[in-house]
C-alpha cells in the first residue's frame, strides 16, 4: 500500500512516498482504512531522530477512519464502523491503511468529521491530561505558557468548559485568537511577569507551559507550590524546577469525552488547513516551520500512484 515516511534519520530531503505492506493488527489493535490524518510537531522530530527510529518508517501519530479488521482480544470495536485514534508507538498512520491501539480509541460520531475527530488524540489529548493531572477547582486560575499553539488552544477551551480563568502568554498575533477561545492573552518576552500578574492580580494557581526555556523558568516563579506546574516542552528544565511533565492517559474514555465536547460545540479542534494526501510533504513542511496557526490534517485519496 501506499504510505508516506521517510528512509533515514535527518531533513525533509528523506522523506518520501513508500510502498509498504499492509500491517497485520496484533492483539489489541485494529486496522483502519485511513480517512485524515493529523499532523504534528512530533513527525518531523521522529524523522529527525529525537525518538530513536532510524527508518525506513511510516509517519502520522493519529487518524480516523473506518475498521477493516480486528487484533486477537479486541473488544467493542467492529468491522465496518467508524473511529478515531492513536497509532501504536505513535507511527504509522500517513497510509491507506493504519493500526490503531484500541484502548486509544473511540468511535466517531456522525456529527464530527473525520478532520476534527483526527486532530484530537495528541494535541487534544495533551491538553485533557493535563487538566486531569492538576485537577483545579473552578474558579481556579491557569496560566497556559504559549497558549496560541496546537495544545495550548485546546487547554483554554477545556480550561474554559471546567469553569478555570486562563491568563495566556502568547505572541501579539495571536492575542485575538486566544481571547476569542476565552482566554487573556499577554504577550510574551520581557515584563511578561508584570503583564501576568496585572492579568491575575489574585496569582495563578498553576502553570501549564508550552514553550519551555527561559519563558519556563520565568514564569515558575509565579508559584510558591511547584506540584503545579506542568511542561510538555521541557522536560529536564521543569523537573529541575520542582514541576512535572504531563502523565498521559491515551484512553478511550478520554477520546470518548473530547468528542463528546466536539459534538456538544464545547471544544474546536481548530483544524485550520486540511490538506490532500498527496501533500504531505508540504503539510509537514508547514508544521516544522512553524507557519502552522491551528491543526493541519490531511485527508486520504486514492489511485494516485507512488511518487
Amino acid at each position: 500500500m501506499r504510505a508516506y515516511g521517510f528512509t533515514a534519520v535527518g531533513g525533509p530531503e528523506n522523506e518520501r512516498f513508500l510502498e509498504v505492506p499492509v500491517p497485520e493488527p496484533g492483539p489489541g489493535e485494529l486496522r483502519v482504512r485511513v480517512r485524515a490524518a493529523g499532523v504534528n510537531p512530533g513527525d518531523w522530530r521522529l524523522r529527525e531522530g529525537s525518538y530513536g527510529t532510524e527508518g525506513p518508517a511510516v509517519l502520522g501519530r493519529e487518524v480516523a477512519g473506518t475498521v477493516v479488521a480486528l487484533g486477537p482480544g479486541v473488544d467493542g470495536f467492529a468491522v465496518g464502523e467508524e473511529v478515531f485514534g492513536g497509532c501504536p508507538g505513535m507511527v504509522g498512520g500517513w497510509a491507506e491503511e493504519a493500526l490503531v491501539t484500541a484502548s486509544f480509541a473511540a468511535h466517531r460520531p456522525e456529527v464530527v468529521s473525520p478532520e476534527a475527530a483526527a486532530a484530537l488524540p495528541v494535541a487534544a489529548g495533551t491538553a485533557y491530561d493535563a487538566l486531569e493531572n492538576l485537577r483545579l477547582p473552578p474558579g481556579s486560575t491557569l496560566l497556559v505558557n504559549g497558549a496560541g499553539g496546537g495544545v495550548g488552544v485546546p487547554v483554554v477551551q477545556l480550561a474554559r468548559a471546567r469553569g478555570l480563568r486562563v491568563v495566556g502568554t502568547a505572541s501579539p498575533a495571536k492575542h485575538d485568537l486566544v481571547a476569542r477561545f476565552g482566554a487573556v492573552p499577554v504577550a510574551y518576552g520581557e515584563g511578561v511577569l508584570d503583564r501576568v500578574r496585572a492579568a491575575a492580580p489574585a496569582g495563578v494557581d498553576a502553570v501549564f507551559d508550552l514553550v519551555g526555556g527561559q519563558a519556563l523558568r520565568t514564569v515558575a516563579t509565579l508559584l510558591d507550590d511547584r506540584s503545579r506546574l506542568l511542561s510538555v516542552a521541557d522536560k529536564p528544565l521543569v523537573k529541575e524546577l520542582g514541576g512535572r511533565d504531563v502523565v498521559r492517559d491515551r484512553s478511550t474514555a478520554v477520546l470518548t469525552a473530547l468528542v463528546r465536547l466536539v459534538a456538544e460545540g464545547a471544544l474546536d479542534p481548530h483544524v485550520t488547513r486540511v490538506l490532500p494526501f498527496d501533500e504531505a510533504g508540504t503539510a509537514l513542511a508547514e508544521v516544522e516551520a512553524g507557519h502552522a496557526e491551528g491543526k493541519v490534517v490531511l485527508v486520504m485519496t486514492t489511485g494516485a500512484a507512488p511518487a
